[in-house]
């Protein structure tokens, strides 16, 4: 098999017992800066008198080093990038190192090949989807949701008014004022509590304070420390919201009638639980056709994800203000429990790529590079970025081609999940319930991505 992806040309032989042998075909401009790059890290450490380290000049380091060192280098120092990439365009998945073979390049202005032997992730063995029972959700829109909606809507346009005879309370806005220690003040300040204007613990402190009451309230600094501001509550108000008529949809909305208000609610919100339904039905027939085939993940590949789960949930919680350690004494875990846990999902989304890359070869999908483009000028005009800039970019990093298989395996599940039979989502639940022996495992839920959720 020849995979052409950009500038590189891989070729993909199957040997027996799951080995793949890739011939790699790597430009003369990949080759040139390799070797620009080991001639620079070989500089750094030659000693030649009369010259600075990491400026002697390349045909006096060759003479020096030898050319043959110098291609050593370079070849071993990128070979393995090389090899990566390849094998990734290739849609094949290691799970070992491979075995290289290759005569070191004649010259740097040359394309140059490699071979590589490996192991690799064993193809699964299909079930028929087509005889596979998937329960999926009858969509409905819950009563309590579209009066939720309609809350928020009235809130916007509620009258403020002053409360007499009680104390603060969770949902008032108060007018206060506020003296930091360094002598700073804040008047008439208005606070609307539930918002986050003001950190948690003055808000917390607020609550239960009197009309004309005056008050220390601690709070905690970024760097841990802890100060104090003194806070009076001037005036409390609350709001009163009006009432479900055709003169809250004239001031809250474009419509003139609360029923045209009423009926754009619950239609947004039908579209939106519909699009949960459909996501949460495809991340299931994922599932069942991963249950029901022979697909065994493994190797580098879940290591890797495990490693990539780890760090975006770190992104994740830091982004957020807290230590990951600090997230893990919150939540009771130990770094082992979390390290397991993600491990789990990771076997998880692999076994689902797997059979879905699986299904996308029977059935021939193949994703052209305009419907890639489509994608990217889509998202770049969504954003308001230079659509060439971004298809460049994607290219020089590889990524363009993790988008063609991002959308070959999404349009493999498109297929699967129109051609396996839909059941009520409460006779599937039914049946899960009744025990069987090959139920006697752990589940763990995995919140992971599926082509097209």
């Amino acid at each position: 098999m020849l995979c052409l992806n950009g500038r590189v040309e891989t070729q993909v032989e199957e040997l027996p017992e799951n080995r793949v042998r890739l011939t790699v075909q790597v430009p003369s401009h990949d080759v040139h800066h390799a070797v620009e790059h080991a001639a620079s890290d070989l500089a750094q450490s030659a000693k030649i008198p009369g010259f600075r380290k990491g400026k002697v000049p390349r045909n006096l380091l060759v003479q020096r080093v030898g050319r043959e060192r110098l291609m050593a280098e370079a070849v071993e120092s990128h070979i393995g990038g090389w090899f990566w990439n390849a094998a990734a365009r290739s849609r094949v998945r290691p799970v070992e190192q491979p075995e290289y073979d290759f005569e070191l390049p004649a010259s740097d202005s040359e394309d140059w090949q490699f071979t590589a032997t490996v192991a690799v992730q064993a193809k699964p063995e299909l079930a028929d989807w087509k005889t596979l029972e998937v329960g999926a959700y009858e969509p409905e829109v819950p009563e309590e949701l579209v009066e939720r909606e309609l809350d928020a809507l009235r809130s916007t346009v509620a009258e403020l008014v002053p409360v007499e005879g009680r104390p603060v309370g969770p949902d008032d806005t108060v007018i206060v004022d506020m003296v930091s220690p360094e002598g700073g003040t804040r008047r008439d300040y208005v606070v609307e509590l539930g918002r986050g204007a003001v950190v948690d613990e003055i808000e917390q402190g607020l609550v239960g304070m009197s009309a004309g009451e005056t008050k220390d309230i601690p709070f905690e600094l970024a760097d841990g420390t802890t100060q104090a501001v003194t806070v009076t509550a001037n005036e409390i108000k609350e709001k009163v919201l009006p009432p479900l008529d055709d003169e809250l949809a004239r001031a809250a909305s474009e419509f003139d009638t609360f029923v045209e208000l009423r009926a754009d609610i619950e239609e947004r919100l039908r579209e939106q639980i519909d699009e949960e339904v459909e996501a949460q039905f495809r991340s299931d027939v994922a599932d069942a056709l991963v249950a029901a085939s022979k697909v065994d993940a493994s190797g580098p590949l879940v290591e890797t994800r495990t490693r990539e789960l780890l760090r975006s949930l770190a992104r994740q919680v830091e982004a957020r203000g807290v230590q990951l350690e600090t997230y893990l004494a919150m939540t009771g875990q130990s770094a082992d429990d979390l390290v397991t846990r993600l491990r789990t999902e990771a076997l998880r989304s692999v076994a689902r790529e797997l059979v879905l890359d699986a299904a996308a070869d029977q059935l021939g999908i193949d994703v052209p590079d305009s419907e890639v483009e489509e994608l990217v000028r889509e998202q770049a005009d969504a954003f308001g970025d230079d659509a060439d800039e971004q298809l460049l970019r994607l290219r020089e990093t590889g990524r363009f081609e993790s988008l063609r298989d991002d959308l070959r395996l999404r349009k493999a599940l498109d297929r699967i999940a129109s051609e396996v039979k839909r059941i009520p989502r409460e006779l599937a639940d039914a049946r899960e319930s009744i025990w069987t022996p090959d139920k006697e495992k752990p589940q763990t839920e995995a919140k992971l991505w599926t082509p097209g959720s």
